[in-house]
């Protein structure tokens, strides 16, 4: 019964699986600096990323056109934004997009993500409860964090950005002989009691603001203590094979097109193999010119690096530039979004189990208020989709948060600012 957990709904397995609930998965994708909005009425218009028309009445600009075949599938968001990232730099908000936290201090404490807490409360059926990806890879640092994903205690989950490593990590072959591989774990783990037990003796010698970072080392070395508990049981149920052929596994920050389309596909394969339900993925950072994917656009011919495009959106031309590059980005998002669909699951497909919140944390550069937003699938989870909702700036996306742990079947009545539920985007 431990091997089928990592196996998708196959026909073999007769009337009795398909009466089985389907998993319930999230998944987040996060781009910086915003978008192109150029003014209605202007000559370059159509590259505004939000549509025209509201509600059911609503026309793709060319930002979006390439999602039109999902349209009944999506829904366009406008005007939400975190309350707590509204007066905070330009720059520092992609820390809290999944957090809605309010930074402040010395340490810039943030909270947990969204798909954290989806994983805990839901990931024990899968090897791993969660799969966090970015560009740029690691955790970074505060304020320009490379990761979207944040522990119970807001300590950053390290998020990996090699196809190759993420390839292994979810299909490779373990080297060596099960048992071998669980006497290395043992030993692992005998380890880290060690650490933990002496510990204790450590902390008490320290003063009070030591204490503090002493204790997030502390968290560090739990979460891998329960990363080794994880691969202790499952060590003997195989990992599931998948043709690797057509996946560009060696792609690098040189040839973005294909590294960000293996990704993509990665993401899918832990999707349609029940690996994880829980993935976040981070198309870049907001380090500025310094970050790896601030030269995509210029390796892709679309003009000058992303930062520079980001700023120079109100410009002349440059709407247009950057509205290239949007429109490259949301084509990435509707290739995941039609294999989701594409393929098979039960009587339905991935996607409709699959909820899938795609934008960023700023509607221009350094404008913190108004996200750009497009949240897909979940259709068999209770989602309503075809529209382009406008909501009032008072309304906090953290209610959208509150929405989506309700029907993915974590019951909460708040998410940090949150006012209530988001019923326009329930069925």
């Amino acid at each position: 019964m431990g091997a089928t957990l990592a196996l998708p709904f196959l026909e073999c397995m007769g009337a009795s699986a398909k009466a089985q609930p389907r998993p319930k998965r999230f998944c987040a994708i996060y781009f910086p600096y915003g978008v192109s909005l150029p003014k209605k009425g202007k000559g370059d218009s159509q590259w505004n990323w939000f549509p025209s028309g509201e509600g059911r009445d609503f026309k793709f600009n060319e930002s979006l056109k390439s999602l039109e075949p999902l349209r009944a599938h999506v829904s366009v968001l406008a005007g939400l934004s975190h309350p707590h990232g509204r007066r905070i730099g330009g720059h520092d908000t992609a820390d809290i997009f999944l957090t809605a936290a309010k930074l402040k201090g010395g340490q810039l404490k943030n909270s947990v993500s969204l798909d954290q807490i989806l994983a805990e409360k839901l990931g024990e059926a899968t090897r791993f409860r969660s799969l966090s990806l970015s560009v740029d890879g690691g955790v970074g640092e505060a304020t320009r964090s490379s990761t979207l994903s944040f522990s119970r205690s807001g300590q950053p989950v390290p998020a990996l950005h090699k196809p190759r490593m993420v390839f292994n990590r979810l299909f490779g072959v373990e080297e060596g002989p099960i048992d071998r591989q669980r006497q290395e774990l043992h030993n692992s783990s005998s380890m880290l009691d060690l650490v933990l037990e002496h510990s204790k003796s450590v902390r008490r010698k320290l003063g009070n603001q030591d204490q503090g970072k002493f204790d997030e080392y502390l968290q560090s070395v739990r979460q891998i203590e329960q990363r080794v508990e994880r691969s202790e049981q499952w060590l003997d149920v195989p990992k599931p094979e998948v043709d690797s052929a057509g996946l560009h596994l060696e792609a690098d920050d040189q040839t973005p097109g294909e590294l960000i389309k293996t990704m993509l596909d990665l993401m899918f394969l832990a999707i349609q193999t029940d690996s994880t339900r829980f993935l976040t993925y981070q198309m870049g950072n907001m380090n500025g010119a310094t970050s790896v994917a601030s030269k995509f656009p210029s390796l892709l011919g679309l003009g000058k690096n992303q930062h520079s495009l980001a700023h120079g959106w109100n410009k002349p031309g440059g709407a247009e530039a950057l509205g290239k590059w949007d429109q490259f980005r949301v084509q990435q998002l509707t290739y995941l979004l039609e294999r989701l669909k594409q393929s098979r699951e039960g009587e339905g497909n991935l996607l409709d189990h699959t909820v899938v919140l795609y934008g960023s944390s700023n509607s221009t550069t350094h404008n913190n208020t108004n996200y750009p937003l497009v949240l897909a699938g979940g259709d068999k989870l209770g989602l309503k989709h075809g529209h382009f909702h406008k909501f009032g700036a008072q309304v906090p996306l953290s209610n959208l948060f509150v929405t989506l742990l309700n029907q993915l079947g974590v019951p909460a009545q708040s998410f940090v600012d949150s006012t209530g539920e988001m019923s326009e985007v329930v069925a």
